[in-house]
């Protein structure tokens, strides 16, 4: 689009648009009539977004200085929604060096206002005594402040929403166990905030007075426990009563592997989501209000936020989750496109399939794979690969789909991601489970030259050191039950589903065993 085909106010940079909040975010801005620039890594990610067309985006990283500069020129407004949790060790001082960057060009680029989204923090608690995560947050939003750009720090606890990390946390605690032996933290005091409050009052402070500089608490009416919160999400879900058992001798790191196990959200973004529990965390302002009015009826309360969440879910509307951000640590080398890449060895499993279906009915099947779909091959197979990440820290099976039906770049699929989609031909899917070395499956409809569809499939694996091709060795005899069992199952469902007109799940599609 050309910039007359956009909004006319002022330009916003938004860091972090491929996340939970920023995903959300770029929509709302447009919508209120300010253009929007995206700074990303990976620019691809954005592409399959409704509102990709309507934003320019630019190639770059908060930790590369020039970057930064680049994608500021001309920006009225910078939207600072990354961390850098999880990254390692050292991920605090990542975050400290990538907020310097982003005030100091800020000031450089003249930008009128800076917007962060941070972490509610316990009044009373020095921040030494902080987990590691609130304590980052925290340092980020003194760093904005003292860049010399004007700057907002929202500060919000529990965000209540269809897909983020606390929603389906909770969520999935509260559902999947009917008796529950918790730690310690369920009785720590909590005000969520539903993730449309949240939004509004990041769009509404690009409008604060030029001199606003300073911390805002954001939350909603309710100040409940977290075992509070389970009974009434419980309630609002219309589950059976739960019964709840506090334990005190639930560390932060057993209580993170027990959240780990029960619920998608992986130990190693659970770990900083419990860690931030072990203080009450309650809003001691509501200043925003000042700049930001509250519509009638506003904020949500919690069972109102939960019962549009759930909601959301139900209808498959969930337009971003907490695991559309990239993982950490998860490899980035570019996909080998041929087998003697001079990177080194490529090991390739290949099949290929004669489907007696029309394509289309073949790339509904393939579009399809994953989540309660399954993945048409050994289901015990998948579920111990899944299991076994998941003790190693990994993100295991549970991740699903963000929509049954439908992929777009950058989407997390189980645990793996979706690299490229060419609708009707190709699916490219990354790994993104603990392995020792990168890996790519690629599923593609095709018409051969005879006019008849062909399905074929590519796993491909880079291995990194002697563990590496170790690994390939030890798992390739369990290929042709695994891989070939998948070309031979979605070959015979996209036949099903060619034959009675409606997708067909992997219960119909799992005979192989």
């Amino acid at each position: 689009m050309t910039e007359d085909d956009r909004g006319t106010g002022p330009l916003c940079l938004v860091t972090g648009a491929t996340g939970y909040i920023g995903g959300r975010l770029v929509p709302e801005l447009l919508a209120a009539g300010l253009r929007v620039r995206c700074l990303a890594r990976s620019p691809e990610r954005l592409r399959d977004h409704p509102w990709a067309g309507d934003v320019e985006v630019v190639r770059g990283d908060v930790t590369d200085a020039e970057s930064v500069a680049r994608a500021m020129r001309g920006v009225g407004i910078g939207y600072y929604l990354v961390h850098a949790l999880g990254t390692g060790g050292d991920f605090e001082k990542t975050d400290r060096r990538a907020a310097r960057i982003f005030g100091e060009q800020a000031r450089a680029a003249g930008l009128h206002r800076l917007v962060y989204l941070g972490g509610l923090t316990p009044r009373g608690v020095p921040e030494r005594e902080l987990s590691p995560h609130l304590r980052s947050r925290a340092e980020v939003g003194r760093i904005l402040l003292g860049s010399g750009v004007p700057t907002a720090v929202l500060r919000a606890a529990v965000v209540i929403g269809s897909g983020s990390a606390s929603f389906e946390m909770l969520r999935h605690l509260t559902e999947r166990l009917p008796v529950m032996v918790t730690p310690s933290w369920v009785r720590t005091r909590i005000q969520p905030v539903a993730v449309r409050d949240v939004l509004r009052a990041l769009v509404g402070c690009a409008g604060l007075p030029a001199d606003v500089n300073r911390t805002f608490d954001i939350g909603g009416p309710d100040v409940l426990t977290y075992q509070e919160m389970m009974i009434r999400y419980a309630a609002v879900a219309e589950l059976p009563k739960r019964l709840i058992l506090p334990v005190p001798m639930l560390s932060p790191g057993l209580s993170s592997h027990w959240v780990g196990l029960v619920t998608p959200v992986p130990a190693s973004i659970a770990r900083p989501l419990t860690e931030s529990l072990r203080y009450e965390v309650v809003c001691h302002e509501h200043d925003i209000a000042r700049y930001v009015p509250d519509p009638p009826g506003r904020p949500f309360g919690f069972d109102e936020a939960v019962r549009l969440a759930l909601r959301r879910v139900r209808e498959a509307q969930v337009t971003t989750r907490w695991s559309s951000a990239s993982l950490p640590g998860a490899p980035s080398d570019p996909l080998p496109t041929d087998p003697d890449w001079a990177g080194g060895s490529l090991y390739t499993d290949c099949r290929e399939r004669s489907v007696d279906a029309p394509r289309e009915a073949l790339w509904r099947v393939v579009e399809g794979i994953g989540g309660d779909n399954g993945w048409y091959s050994f289901p015990l197979a998948w579920a111990v690969r899944g299991w076994l990440d998941r003790l190693i820290g990994g993100v295991g099976l549970r991740r699903g789909r963000r929509d049954a039906a439908r992929l777009r770049v950058g989407d997390s699929l189980d645990f793996w991601r979706v690299e490229e989609i060419e609708p009707g031909h190709l699916l490219r899917l990354r790994a993104e489970m603990r392995l020792p070395g990168p890996a790519w499956l690629e599923m593609y409809a095709e018409t051969d030259g005879t006019g008849h569809t062909r399905y074929r499939q590519r796993a491909l694996f880079h291995p990194r050191g002697l563990l590496g091709h170790a690994y390939w060795w030890s798992v390739s005899p369990f290929h042709a039950v695994v891989f070939g069992g998948m070309a031979r199952n979605i070959a015979r469902a996209a036949e099903a589903d060619a034959d009675a007109g409606r997708p067909v799940r992997e219960g119909a599609a799992t005979g192989d065993g």
